[in-house]
């Protein structure tokens, strides 16, 4: 495609669909990374059931319509989760469970950071930092070259500018067009509240 040209492609959504731009990022040098003290706590959470599991994959992910395990058999999701080379951890904070960090090392070599992150309401206090800084001492093994993960347009705006000042680098975009979950009823009608829900047109 000729970039000069100033090309610009219009796609029409399909009714009852959204579109979603996701942004991979990557990391190829082990940075380094300080751990910090807090008030926060990560517990390994070893095989968790796909019902437990989902509850806190809710209660962190609704409000940006996380729904990529929610469509999963239970069966496939349970492989992963119970997965040798799958970590999952708890996040908790007064004993009480606000966030989730998976760590996949299925690939050689390689780390996905799967899922990261917290209730909304524990959210701007600055606990992402302390987070990655885990993430990261967890990922980066002597084994491993790369340490990877991925955003979309239904995330936080503050993730993209997030990862990038945690030494993360784009390279790859994608584009997907999906059923709207909360009219699948696959989410609740006032998840993902920062991206409008336009109604089916029945008639």
């Amino acid at each position: 495609m000729d970039l000069t040209r100033g090309t610009i492609l219009t796609i029409d959504v399909p009714e009852g669909h959204i579109p979603t731009i996701t942004t991979y990022f990557e990391m190829t040098d082990r940075p380094v990374v300080k751990r910090q003290d807090g008030p926060l706590k990560l517990a390994k959470w070893n095989a968790p059931e796909p019902a437990e599991y989902l509850s806190l994959f809710r209660a962190v992910g609704n409000r940006w319509m996380w729904t990529s395990r929610l469509l999963m058999d239970e069966d496939a999701l349970r492989n992963i989760l119970h997965h040798d080379a799958v970590e999952v951890y708890l996040i908790e904070k007064d004993d009480r469970q606000i966030g989730l960090l998976e760590l996949d090392f299925r690939e050689p070599k390689q780390c996905e950071i799967g899922f990261f992150g917290i209730i909304p309401d524990m959210n701007g206090q600055g606990y992402g930092r302390w987070l990655m800084a885990e993430a990261l001492n967890r990922a980066w093994r002597p084994e491993i070259s790369r340490v990877w993960l991925h955003t979309c347009t239904e995330d936080s705006p503050r993730a993209i500018p997030f990862y990038m000042s945690s030494g993360f680098t784009p390279y790859k975009r994608e584009i997907e067009i999906n059923p709207d979950p909360r009219l699948t009823g696959q989410l609740p009608m006032d998840a993902g509240s920062h991206i409008p829900i336009i109604p089916l047109n029945n008639s």
